[in-house]
């Protein structure tokens, strides 16, 4: 984290001063705006926190609720989210209040009396080095409360309007084209606004979608599971593990510890329902333990305080596109409505990735909002947004609907193995190959303008195109500081190079060299004149060599530029290999150098030769807009 970089100022560094833009703006909603997010949901949140690194843009958030959440429905935290959350600098927060899911434990019904149940096994939960982070657990309130008051300290002072619901819109023509309706819910009053962007991150009843044209699609619900947080004493040894629980013709059990050390969250299976079955819908809390007491015979618990509960059914839905714009169309119409999260696509707790998904939703959508919003892309870049996001949800449909139907079959009986079932150690062999989908690390990008082809990838094996940036521990240069490395990219929009040096650095060097002086390399074709060196792209050199050997004073402007107000040096340029760690092996990163591209929502979006030079540029040139001819540069 950096600060002091425009002066120094006493208190906070996270709570930054308002910007110029910021202190101008009136504190109600204008007439007309840049951005209107509806729902302050996971996704709208991370929307928040992202377009609030932009005070140029106006962004506005209007609520229905009249405050923020106080108890959430999802608390399952991905490492892939972790990792999201490390870019806003709140990880660490998060991960001192939350519970780390460590392993999972599995239980069925014991050989010589299948009333009870007996530990079958467990697995680590998330294997060894698929994230520097954990899988953890904590409640969505919190974590939509951490966005949210990230994007209040921010220099936008972005804050949600609260007790405003969305009515509908029509998409028109101008700079604002979209005419929005709101209504004020205390006292009914409706007035418009005009937007050139509006995201609906309004939930699976979103009133966006249903605006738009757009509808929910998929599997009617058939299996219904009761949830509740309980702070209970019990006898059963793995309270305080995550746990799956197979009964023989109990039904199953999952129970996830929560943050706090007491309190635990209990899916209790209640079988096969018809879709819409309302009484279902209407099993109580001591009814949810009754069942959930039979499942865990010989053990069991004494609820003594139920924090939330609710009971739902098992359904996968997804939209087929995320914005206003028809298929066939893309040529002819620009986009200006999206939709996010449960607006777009819905499915079951078991996997746990729902708030993940939505989170992942938004992040994809707001940088490159504000590339286009500041001019950096061309508005066709947000084509891009559904085309990539929607295949992401519909492969997470495909895993929800087998995961929740495996999870759901009964236990084999030795006895009758004609009436089929899963064994413990097919349940708990399944669960450990899904394991990168549950550590949210699944998504990999098609090829595409953002997303370069594998040509070139045998040069990072360990950073594979289209898949999230796979961080690895490095040293500092400039201090000596053990860092992960992919910490240094932050959610501030831009695109990262990382250019891995060739064993002597020589070829390191001249790359750098070559960016910041050559009027054809991308850094002085696509920088707006006047802006900081890497105010678009952001270069990182990592050599092969220890930190003691790197001559910082030979160093290019590209690794040691001057930026900011004040024009002082970044020392957080520059890596060497760690004394524990060498990311050239770790990552399988060539000896003779590579160029690692990373998207500005920490995918990987290609990987060149460390002396391409017209191939750099060329790529950079399929979605960054020419701020100076290289004639001018």
């Amino acid at each position: 984290m950096q600060f002091y970089r425009d002066g120094y100022r006493p208190g906070d560094p996270d709570i930054h001063p308002a910007s110029a833009e910021a202190l101008a703006r009136p504190r109600e909603i204008p007439a007309e705006i840049d951005v209107l997010i509806v729902g302050t949901g996971p996704a709208g949140t991370v929307l928040a926190a992202q377009l609030a690194a932009f005070p140029g843009i106006d962004t506005r958030i209007v609520e229905r609720r009249e405050g923020p959440l106080e108890k959430g429905q999802a608390d399952g935290v991905a490492c892939r989210t972790v990792e999201m959350f490390q870019a806003f600098g709140l990880a660490s927060a998060l991960l001192r209040e939350a519970y780390w899911v460590n392993e999972v434990r599995f239980w069925g019904p014991a050989d010589d009396d299948r009333s009870k149940i007996v530990r079958t096994g467990w697995v680590q939960d998330t294997l060894y080095g698929l994230s520097e982070f954990p899988h953890v657990i904590v409640n969505q309130a919190r974590m939509q409360q951490y966005l949210l008051d990230h994007a209040a300290a921010s220099s936008s002072k972005l804050e949600p309007d609260y007790g405003i619901e969305f009515v509908t819109l029509e998409v028109g023509e101008g700079d604002h084209p979209v005419a929005v309706t709101l209504r004020r819910v205390q006292t009914g009053e409706e007035f418009v606004v005009n937007a050139r962007y509006v995201v609906g991150c309004d939930g699976a009843r979103s009133n966006v979608r249903r605006a738009i044209g757009r509808h929910l699609d998929g599997d009617a619900a058939n299996h219904a599971w009761g949830v509740m947080d309980v702070l209970a004493t019990t006898d059963f040894p793995d309270w305080r593990t995550k746990n799956v629980i197979q009964s023989a013709g109990k039904g199953s059990l999952l129970t996830i510890p929560r943050e706090g050390g007491s309190l635990v969250r209990c899916y209790v299976d209640l079988g096969e329902v018809q879709a819409g079955d309302a009484d279902i819908r209407s099993t109580t809390v001591e009814q949810l333990t009754a069942v959930a007491n039979g499942i865990l015979h010989p053990y069991s618990i004494d609820v003594r305080s139920v924090a939330w509960s609710s009971v739902y059914e098992v359904g996968q839905r997804v939209t087929d596109k995320f914005d206003d714009v028809s298929a066939g169309e893309e040529a002819t119409r620009l986009p200006h409505v999206f939709i996010a999260g449960d607006a777009c696509h819905t499915h079951s707790a078991k996997a746990g990735q729902g708030m993940n998904v939505s989170m992942q939703d938004a992040f994809n959508l707001g940088w490159k909002l504000a590339a286009v919003l500041e001019g950096r892309s061309d508005a066709a870049l947000l084509h891009s947004y559904s085309a990539e996001r929607q295949a992401v949800a519909q492969n997470l449909i495909d895993f929800d609907r087998f995961w929740s139907a495996f999870i759901a079959q009964p236990t084999v009986d030795p006895e009758h193995p004609e009436l089929g079932g899963v064994t413990s150690e097919q349940m708990q062999a399944e669960f450990a190959r899904q394991g990168r989908y549950t550590a949210g690390l699944a998504t990999q990008y098609r090829p595409s303008a953002l997303t370069g082809g594998g040509e070139h990838q045998h040069l990072a094996t360990g950073f594979e195109i289209g898949t999230r940036f796979h961080s690895s521990p490095v040293t500092r240069v400039a201090d000596a500081k053990p860092v992960e490395l992919g910490h240094a990219q932050t959610a501030d929009g831009r695109w990262r190079i990382f250019a891995f040096g060739d064993a002597s650095g020589d070829g390191l060097v001249d790359f750098a060299a070559w960016l910041s002086d050559d009027p054809g390399s991308p850094i002085a074709r696509f920088t707006p004149a006047g802006a900081d060196i890497d105010a678009v792209i952001d270069v990182h050199g990592v050599f092969q060599t220890h930190h003691r050997d790197v001559d910082l004073g030979a160093l290019p402007e590209m690794l040691l530029p001057h930026s900011g107000p004040l024009g002082l040096q970044d020392w957080e340029k520059a890596w060497a290999v760690d004394d524990k760690h060498d990311v050239f092996a770790d990552r399988g990163v060539s000896r003779d150098g590579a160029i690692v591209i990373v998207r500005p929502d920490q995918y990987v979006a290609h990987v060149l030769p460390l002396s391409a030079r017209d191939e750099l540029t060329a790529f950079f040139g399929g979605f960054l807009v020419e701020q100076r001819t290289p004639a001018l540069a």
